[in-house]
């Protein structure tokens, strides 16, 4: 009997040495909490006294919980086990570490810990919701195979962490090569799973994978959406959550299309109106730049596409709003539709005392018009014209006497109307430039690494070419500003002025009125083949072409050309992450300081103030910020000036933003391009991963470049 008793303390000794005899309580997972070691038949807490990081590691590697974040003070227990932790960082258990154990530190034991857990993790991405897939496993981190991974896995991973759904899967170590383990088991995930580790696996061969074929994942990052400030929860002002943080949408980058995903996503049937912040006021805090390119039948805001750069500089004054049809609002006077089966054109219909009511034309103007396409998110107004006769269907009185000036974001925002009897005069049909949203596609500026200047080029008959400069005038150039949404344009063009393309030169003898909202309703001839060279490539500036540079090659003040001219950027919320963004843009590496300064000349523009990158941003043009030439740079010794490490030999030039565009490499002080021959996807994911620009997407060709060519033959084993 004796020797029974001592076989039971014996294994009893043990137990207490495992991870059974400590836990974390009180904190939603079993990693996070506070401390409890099992003493004596109860669990007891730990006093904070000489409760460290140290104590903190050795209990989060004991609990399979990876590594220690930071320890806090939770709500306390009268359960207190006597002494105080005393880790070296060695012990395999926290019960090892308990030292002067003859008395009680604390009357109420209070000791937490946080510890990473068994998260997942996205590594090497452009941020923390995009990268190669790491997981943890009895304290070490593991990559995941690509094979059989799939949208189902990625939904569990990126619900996990906190970042929305999936946009991407990728696989072939599209973030680059792991340096951990490869796990040797497979996820099969329903999609539903809270956690991957609440999803089925099973093993996989050893000899299977390899780091080639590391998967990596995008995920959004918005986690949340809501309408606010309204009566009800299905209209408001729109506010989105990328992460922890909530912030508002800019309703120049907000149409109907997103906004009828919006209303559906928080089942609030669809959208009947994008409004102004008049209506549902101005909110605070982010403001969000992304721009949702929803074609209307997705179900969720983080299925659109997203394009991350927005057009014009905004201020919570821009803050959008929707009304749903969920909303009590959507009865309200001043609704208003399109009819006859196209987006953004058709006969006019008013909801005004209680019934639909087309509108008669006589009463019309340009202004009302406006505050139709924009209520409509269709743009500006394109045109409005007399239609034809009711239908049946339709109520016999008509509306008339609507007047706007042409700021409302809302009809119902305009003087009261009156009803009349249709057959008293034309009812109205409009035409918004919204309709001509696909025909933007068909247009482009290329040449000087943004959207809103360069050489113009246009698509036709299958294939892009230039425009010969033969009648070109600054009227021409106008139309193309508007077409594109780029503001106005700046100045007569001159030939060649972002070099001479390559291809068909497509069209000739453009000439425009200058009121046209797209460049095909002007007059042109196609080009033959000998009329034009291309030294006479057309090319247009436009007022939303927007550049930066610091003055001293890789250092000095930050200087932006905005509307024409180069101005300053002023220091006030300028950050590490912005000035780091900077540099990357410039292709200098990363900050090493960011300071205020003089500006060097003094009648230049403060064109910016308060810029303040987030992690997520890849431009500096999708930073919040106050408005153009809205500052508070009083003196002229304000200015934001920038370090940078070093120039990086590299950069994209004539794409979109810094991560698209041809390779030009840095040699001699002087940039040059490469030679193509033998270019493939393996060279290009080594630009990308070097240009901090995530995986290489494609390895297209952009156009002749200028100078010197640097490099030929490029020949990457796509891991360097």
């Amino acid at each position: 009997m004796d020797s029974c008793v001592a076989l039971i303390l014996l294994f009893s000794t043990i137990t207490l040495s495992t991870a059974d005899s400590v836990r974390l309580v009180g904190g939603g997972n079993r990693c996070v909490g506070r401390v409890e070691v099992y003493d004596s038949g109860r669990w007891k807490g730990v006093c904070m006294a000489g409760w460290d990081m140290t104590d903190a590691a050795v209990l989060c590697r004991e609990l399979g919980c990876m590594d220690a974040l930071s320890i806090t003070s939770e709500p306390g227990t009268q359960s207190v086990k006597w002494g105080y932790a005393n880790c070296r960082g060695s012990e395999s258990s926290l019960t090892n570490c308990f030292a002067s154990t003859g008395g009680r530190y604390c009357s109420t034991a209070t000791a937490g810990v946080v510890c990473s857990g068994d998260k997942p993790r996205l590594t090497d991405g452009p941020h923390e919701c995009s990268g190669r897939l790491e997981v943890p496993y009895k304290n070490k981190w593991y990559t995941v195979c690509d094979a059989h991974f799939d949208q189902q896995d990625a939904k569990v991973v990126c619900r996990e962490l906190g970042c929305g759904l999936p946009v991407e899967v990728l696989g072939g170590a599209a973030f680059g090569r792991g340096e951990v383990q490869v796990w040797s088991e497979e996820l099969q995930c329903r999609g539903d799973e809270t956690q991957i580790f609440s999803c089925r696996k099973t093993s996989i061969s050893k000899n299977t994978c390899s780091h080639e074929n590391d998967v990596g994942i995008t995920c959004t990052g918005y986690t949340g959406a809501r309408l606010v400030n309204s009566f009800d929860s299905c209209s408001g002002r729109v506010e989105l959550q990328y992460l922890s943080e909530w912030g508002t949408v800019c309703d120049v980058s907000w149409d109907m299309r997103a906004a009828s995903v919006l209303c559906g996503q928080l089942k609030c049937g669809s959208a009947v109106a994008v409004v102004g912040s008049d209506w549902f006021g101005e909110g605070s805090g982010q403001i969000w730049a992304d721009v949702f390119d929803c074609q209307g039948n997705e179900t969720h805001l983080s299925q659109c596409p997203i394009s991350s750069w927005s057009r014009t500089a905004c201020s919570h004054q821009q803050d959008a709003g929707v009304i749903c049809s969920g909303s009590s609002l959507a009865f309200n006077e001043g609704r208003v539709r399109l009819s006859g089966g196209m987006e953004c054109e058709g006969e006019v219909e008013v909801y005004f005392m209680q019934d639909w009511r087309r509108v008669l034309l006589e009463s019309w103007s340009e202004s009302e018009a406006s505050v139709v396409c924009r209520q409509l998110g269709c743009g500006s107004v394109f045109s409005f014209s007399s239609s034809s006769p009711s239908s049946p269907e339709h109520s016999q009185m008509c509306v008339m006497g609507l007047n706007c000036s042409g700021s409302e974001a809302h009809l119902g925002n305009c003087s009261s109307a009156q009803t009349v009897s249709c057959s008293s005069g034309e009812q109205l049909y409009i035409t918004c430039s919204g309709k001509f949203k696909s025909a933007n596609s068909s247009i482009r500026l290329v040449g000087s690494g943004g959207h809103c200047a360069g050489r113009l080029e246009v698509f036709h008959s299958g294939s892009w070419g230039t425009v010969c400069d033969d009648l070109w005038g600054i009227e021409d150039a106008q139309v193309v500003c508007r077409q594109l949404q780029c503001g106005f344009a700046l100045s007569a063009p001159v030939p060649a002025q972002f070099g001479p393309g390559t291809g068909p030169i497509l069209l000739n003898e453009v000439e425009c009125e200058g009121n046209e909202m797209s460049l095909w309703n002007c007059r042109f001839q196609l080009c033959g083949e000998d009329e034009c060279g291309h030294m006479e490539d057309v090319g247009v500036v436009c007022s939303e072409f927007k550049e930066l540079r610091l003055t001293e090659d890789c250092e000095g003040n930050l200087e932006v050309f905005y509307n024409g001219s180069w101005g300053n950027v002023c220091y006030n919320g300028m950050s590490d992450e912005t000035a780091s963004m900077v540099c990357r843009e410039l292709n200098c590496g990363s900050s090493v300081s960011e300071s205020s300064g003089r500006t060097r000349v003094e009648s230049a523009p403060n064109w910016l103030d308060e810029v303040k990158c987030r992690k997520h941003d890849s431009t500096l043009w999708q930073c919040p910020s106050s408005p153009w030439r809205q500052n508070s740079c009083v003196n002229s010794n304000e200015v934001a000036r920038i370090t940078c490490s070093d120039h990086l030999p590299l950069r994209l030039n004539g794409g979109t933003g810094g991560c698209s565009g041809r390779l030009e490499v840095y040699h001699n002080s002087k940039w040059g391009s490469a030679c193509a021959d033998q270019w493939d996807m393996l060279d290009a994911r080594v630009v990308c991963r070097q240009l901090g620009c995530g995986p290489a997407l494609s390895a297209d060709v952009f156009g002749a470049g200028n100078g010197t060519i640097r490099l030929n033959r490029v020949k990457c084993r796509g891991n360097e």
